[in-house]
Formats: C-alpha cells, structure tokens, sequence
C-alpha cells in the first residue's frame, strides 16, 4: 500500500507569511542561517550578508515579542561578526553554544588534544587544492566545496580525528562538509532550550533550514505540533513539512513581513 505523500507541496513562503502576519503572538520563530538566510558560497569566509537583512531581522523579531533564534553551525562569534551590530538569541556549533535572550552565554570548550588535532588536519590537507580546514574552537570543519573528489579521502581523516577527539565530540555531515562537533546537543536540543525561556515560553516552533544538520530540529518542531521549512527543492527523505525556493525568497518574505 502507498502511503500518504508528505505535504512537501506546501508552500513555506506562503505558511511563514500567513502565520507571522495574522498571529504572531502564537508563534517562536528558528532559522538557520547559510543556505537559509544567507546563499551558500564557495567557501564560509565568502558568504554575502545582504545589508537590509540584519535590520528586517531585528524588525521582524521585534513584531515576535523577541520570539526569533539563530540556529547555526557557525560559531557564536562568528554569527555575531556577521549580523553586526544585531544581536539575536543564537544557537551556535549546532546547539554546543547557546546565547539566551536575557544574554547569558554557554559555550563548550576545546582540550589541548583538540587543539591539536586542529593544527594537524591544516597540515595533513595542506596540499589538497580546495579544502579548507575551518577552526570553529570547540568544532573544526573539512570543507570541500571547491573538491568534491577528496570527499573520499577526508572521510577516514576526520574519523580518524574523531577517535583522537575523544567521546565528546561528534562527527556531522553536511553540504560539502564534514564537522567534528562537540556531541553535548544539537540543533533539536537547542530549539528545546529556547523554548523554556520566557520569550519562546507557550509559543509553537516554526524552523527554517536547508541542510541535513537542521532535520534534528525538524523532528523537534513536528513533534511539538509546530512546522518545519526546508530551504530548496523538496526532499522525500527530509522531516520538512514544507519547503521555500531559496534564501532569497526567504529573505524577501521577511521583509514583506516587516514593511
């Protein structure tokens, strides 16, 4: 017997801006941010921030009583460099840090061995042409973009890696990317988290992102009866209940949100 189709012809521009418009006080909103609010770039250091968005951001999280996250696999600070002079409840290293909206910050913590490790994948890779070893602190990235064929050769190097990072840390897969993370929480935890403080309190979760990384919080939001968006072509295999074209779209549903 077929089952039933998931409603991934759903529009998410169309659900985001219904909800946000006739019953904001209902709604906590969670977006991750490259891929999602941001176009992917050939590597993390190129990604354009659209000069209008920071303030639309603010904006729009002003008409949410305060009730908007950043969901990242970027690193608190770097969140923060990038929405400068915006501040927004951020959820860093997939959940591993976490900024609240009274401000106070939990953030994990590199051991020596892992700052070594670090320094030993820049060396090890640096002849590969295209990958690009990103130091987040408590997280480091393999990125290879720019070299889809040392995807082979990077898999066992961060396995290997992982072993030396020891039982707290976690490996992630993404677009073009493989992490070692701190294995502490995820994005779902994250989301959780937020949910227990006063602003987010009572509200149903709407989260938006575009990668693997986000179906934690994916599953997370179904589960608490709220909704989740999948920037880009709708996949059978993701948890997202529907989808928006692009960042860009995306971006001009906020602003429409707050004009």
């Amino acid at each position: 017997m077929l089952s039933a189709p998931k409603p991934d012809a759903v529009s998410g521009e169309d659900f985001v801006f219904a909800a946000l418009s006739s019953d904001r006080g209902s709604w906590a909103l969670f977006l991750d941010i490259d891929g999602t609010l941001l176009d992917l770039a050939a590597t993390p250091g190129a990604v354009s921030v659209p000069s209008s968005l920071p303030a639309n951001l603010e904006a729009l999280s002003r008409k949410l009583g305060g009730a908007l996250a950043l969901v990242t696999g970027r690193s608190l600070d770097y969140a923060d460099q990038l929405f400068s002079p915006s501040h927004f409840p951020i959820a860093g290293l997939h959940g591993a840090e976490r900024r609240d909206p009274d401000g106070r910050v939990h953030k994990a913590t590199a051991t020596a061995e892992f700052e070594r490790l670090k320094i030993d994948l820049i060396a090890d890779t640096a002849n590969w042409a295209g990958v690009l070893i990103e130091d987040k602190g408590a997280a480091v990235a393999a990125h290879y973009r720019l070299a889809p064929d040392r995807k082979q050769a990077l898999e066992p190097l961060m396995e290997r890696a992982l072993i030396r990072a020891g039982p707290n840390w976690t490996i992630q897969h993404g677009k073009m990317v493989i992490e070692i993370r701190p294995a502490s929480a995820d994005k779902g935890e994250a989301v959780t988290a937020f949910l227990a403080q006063p602003v987010f309190a009572g509200r149903r979760p709407i989260a938006i992102g575009d990668d693997v990384t986000d179906e934690a919080m994916f599953r997370t939001v179904n589960r608490l009866g709220g909704f989740s968006i999948r920037v880009g072509p709708p996949l059978p295999a993701s948890e997202a209940l529907g989808s928006i074209t692009s960042a860009k779209v995306l971006r001009d549903v906020i602003a429409m949100l707050v004009s």
